[in-house]
Parts: structure tokens; C-alpha cells; sequence
């Protein structure tokens, strides 16, 4: 099965990746030339689950492309948003109550217009739906499933079944209770080698969570904080820019590799697959 791959603009720029048989090619997006069945037909043998995806602060949906590109090839639809401002071309939210109201929301309603979207619905199986989170992603995607961020208005999404944290910043669930409603199941993976969000991070999240909820987490050694994006091209790995770096010795596409069958493997436990 290959990966097919649109690119949308409505409700927000997105990345859309399915399972698709039409042929593969090249095509070029801003800075990363991505290798998908571009445009084809939906073709996945049975409703999938969706998974959506959500970047850091100040980020980019095409950061999380391989990811997205690997669950559509092993038979999930998978939604990549742009935050609105809160991404590389427009981050005037960063840092605001406002963009941690509107975060959660978004992927709430984008879950709405994917089981309502006459393409798409078909082929969905909205019993399985799941959020990957990176950085402020998995604060997001904690504030959909249930969490109660401190002074800040959410609604959990009950259509949620399953969590993977990927560097999660949580600081906002620090009081007692803040997730106490968070019950399904969590793939949580933090960086060794973390300045953006050290060990506390992810130990608010196994703390704050009721004894029920299960939860993996898999400490990756000698990996930074942005070890777990797309690795960038070369032109893009300057000193400033911090992203396309990993602490010295760690191979990023290696650890790619082992990160999406774990993503994976994840995810059929948790959908029964």
C-alpha cells in the first residue's frame, strides 16, 4: 500500500495522508520534497482509524510528513493541521490563554468536518480515533482527551480513544485534578537530552493521571527535544537553526524508523487491531 497525500486548505492548511494504490512521485512543498501517491483515490481495504497530528508552538504541519506518510501506508487517514497563529509564518498567538483555548478546539473541530466530509467519512472508522502531540501538540492533545488545564476554558472530546505525547509540554496540569478524565490509553516518548520539556514534563502527566488510564513511557536516550520531526534538508541545518539538530552522536533517522513502529504497534494495541 502506498501513502496518498493532499494538501488542503479549508478549514486550515493541512496535510491529509491515506492509504492509496496509485504510484508514487515527487512534488515539492516549500522547502521538503515529499515522495506520495499526490491527490489519488482514497483506497484503504476497510475503515481506517484517523489519527490527527499536532506541531509544536511556532511549528509546521510539514515537520510531522514521514510520520503521517508511514501510518497512511500501514492503513490510517491522518490529519496534520497548521495552527492558526501559532506556526513558522504567523505566530502572534505564542504564549496566550487564547491559543491554548484554540488549540484543543481545532482538533475537536476538525474531527467534525473529517465524519462529515463525503470523501473522507466513508472510509473512517470513528470508533478509532487517536492524537499525536508534539511539545505543545501533547498539551493539546491532553486538553482534547479530557485534561483540565489550570485558568484555561477547554472541552474534552469523547470521540478520542487513545494519546501518543511526544515531548509533551504539560505544565498547565500541574494542580491536582487536572487529569483526573483522561482514561484512554497513552504512548508517551520523552528525550534524555531535553531543554524545552526536561524529565518534570512528562512525570506531571504519570502523576496527575487516574490509576486506571494506561500509560507507556519510553525514555529515548541521548535524543533532544526535536528528535522526533521529519529530519530537514540540508540546507535548513544551520547553527541557528535549532530544530534540524540532535545532541551529538544521535541519529534522527534512525530513531525515525523505531519511533513509527512503536507509533504503530501503539496504536493496534489500542484499536484491537
Amino acid at each position: 500500500m502506498n501513502a496518498g497525500l493532499r494538501m488542503l486548505r479549508h478549514p486550515v492548511p493541512m496535510l491529509l495522508a491515506y492509504p492509496a494504490e496509485a504510484p508514487q512521485s515527487s512534488a515539492t512543498f516549500g522547502p521538503y520534497t515529499i515522495g506520495a501517491a499526490h491527490d489519488a483515490p482514497i483506497a484503504p481495504p476497510h475503515p481506517c482509524p484517523l489519527i490527527l497530528i499536532s506541531h509544536g508552538t511556532g511549528s509546521s504541519h510539514l515537520v510531522h510528513r514521514n510520520l503521517a506518510l508511514h501510518l497512511a501506508r500501514n492503513g490510517y487517514i491522518v490529519l496534520v493541521p497548521e495552527h492558526p497563529r501559532n506556526n513558522r509564518n504567523d505566530n502572534s498567538l505564542a504564549n496566550t490563554n487564547e491559543n491554548l483555548a484554540d488549540r484543543p478546539r481545532l482538533l475537536s473541530q476538525l474531527i467534525d468536518w473529517a465524519l462529515a466530509d463525503p470523501t473522507l467519512a466513508p472510509h473512517i472508522a470513528p470508533q478509532h480515533i487517536a492524537i499525536v502531540g508534539h511539545s505543545l501538540g501533547g498539551y493539546t492533545a491532553l486538553a482534547t482527551a479530557g485534561g483540565r488545564p489550570a485558568n484555561i476554558d477547554v472541552s474534552s472530546d469523547p470521540r478520542v480513544k487513545a494519546l501518543v505525547l511526544l515531548a509533551p509540554a504539560t505544565p498547565w496540569f500541574l494542580p491536582p485534578g487536572s487529569l483526573a478524565d483522561v482514561r484512554v490509553p497513552i504512548l508517551m516518548l520523552t528525550a534524555e537530552k531535553d531543554p524545552h520539556t526536561p524529565e518534570g514534563h512528562g512525570i506531571i502527566v504519570k502523576r496527575g493521571l487516574p490509576p486506571q488510564t494506561p500509560i507507556e513511557h519510553n525514555v529515548i536516550p541521548n535524543a533532544g527535544h526535536f528528535s522526533f520531526l521529519s529530519p530537514f534538508p540540508p540546507a535548513m541545518a544551520t547553527p541557528a537553526f535549532a530544530p534540524a539538530h540532535d545532541p551529538p552522536g544521535f541519529n534522527r533517522e534512525h530513531f525515525q524508523h523505531e519511533m513509527f513502529s512503536t507509533i504503530d504497534a501503539f496504536l493496534q494495541r489500542a484499536f484491537n487491531r
